[in-house]
């Protein structure tokens, strides 16, 4: 299983400041319809097929896979996406908070596994390697959990890196900027 985050700012300095209500409807956006917020052709297709009180059920085909997946909304909070069905397992969590400064942030995090698959163990594995890996990632832009480097590249997702040089992707977001 992999562990990753990553927390960005929604408001750096010099852009044109979104609300909490804007981000939050791109990102109920985002977990209704992910062909909007990825590389055309990599979500083939992403329908609502279960909604209830408390969540709702999204079937995908991302990347040639087919996936079941579970999310639940908090409202202006969080979404978080169960892997119920597909090639991994786990879930992935959009978050929406503000810092202990009252600036509003966005943490994405995930705990993630590819199903039927068990993790290899190398030498020097456990906590030594984990210090190395680190050392190793230090200073690299961490990812959103369900980016991958197509999605960076479309200036289509939601948010994707820490550095805020990748702002013109929440840009691209009609959604975000109040835009139709």
């Amino acid at each position: 299983m992999i562990y990753s985050t990553a927390t960005v700012p929604v408001n750096p300095e010099g852009e044109v400041p979104l609300t909490r209500a804007q981000v939050w409807k791109g990102l109920e956006l985002k977990a209704r319809d992910a062909r909007l917020f990825l590389v055309t052709g990599l979500c083939t297709r992403c329908d609502v097929v279960e909604e209830s009180a408390t969540h709702f059920v999204r079937e995908a085909t991302i990347g040639g896979h087919d996936l079941r997946e579970i999310v639940t909304l908090e409202p202006e909070s969080k979404v978080t996406f169960f892997q119920a069905s597909g090639p991994r397992e786990g879930a992935i969590v959009n978050e929406l908070f503000e810092d202990g400064e009252g600036a509003l942030q966005l943490r994405f995090y995930c705990y993630i596994g590819l199903r039927g698959k068990r993790a290899k163990r190398s030498r020097g594995a456990g906590r030594a390697g984990s210090v190395r890996q680190r050392k190793r990632l230090q200073g690299r832009p961490a990812v959103d959990a369900e980016a991958d480097p197509r999605t960076a590249r479309s200036g289509k997702a939601l948010i994707i890196a820490r550095n805020t040089s990748n702002r013109a992707a929440l840009k691209e977001a009609p959604c975000l900027r109040g835009n139709k």
